[in-house]
């Protein structure tokens, strides 16, 4: 009789990444076509279709699991796995980092890099901690 749990979702460190270059990959997209030409918009690039942003759920999802938490938990608790699921959410993060020099995504990468990234909010929690230890006293008597 076994330890009990369900069985580990993946088995090597391996098949795992293939599954995370696959999630990456169809993040992409794919080039707009006409006639077999390449379909440019009006600064020349080509027109993408089916491009989306990568995410952690969109990862998670992608790789199986039911949710963003259990992504997670399988980080921690599956140490063989730690290095290649950080390395993925740094891809993650890369993407929202990038988001940031551009008009129409900066807000939304903002939201998401203080979120769902732990040290993008440091800023945050050190000034938090400054102002913490500041008492006012109101009762200094009056003459």
């Amino acid at each position: 009789m076994g330890a009990g749990g369900r069985p580990p979702k993946y088995k090597s460190v391996k098949t795992m990444q293939k599954k995370i270059d696959e999630y990456f990959k169809s993040c992409e997209g794919e080039i707009l076509k006409e006639d077999g030409k390449i379909v440019r918009n009006k600064s020349g690039y080509p027109i993408m279709i089916g491009r989306k942003p990568p995410t952690i759920t969109g990862l998670a999802l992608h790789l199986g699991f039911t949710s963003r938490a259990d992504l997670l938990y399988y980080q921690n608790e599956k140490k063989e796995f730690l290095d290649t699921i950080t390395r993925a959410k740094s891809r993650v993060e890369e993407y929202a980092e990038g988001r940031l020099y551009d008009k129409e995504g900066s807000s939304g990468a903002q939201f998401n890099l203080r979120n769902n990234f732990k040290h993008w909010d440091a800023d945050k929690k050190q000034e938090e901690q400054k102002t913490e230890g500041i008492t006012i006293v109101n009762n200094i008597p009056r003459e």
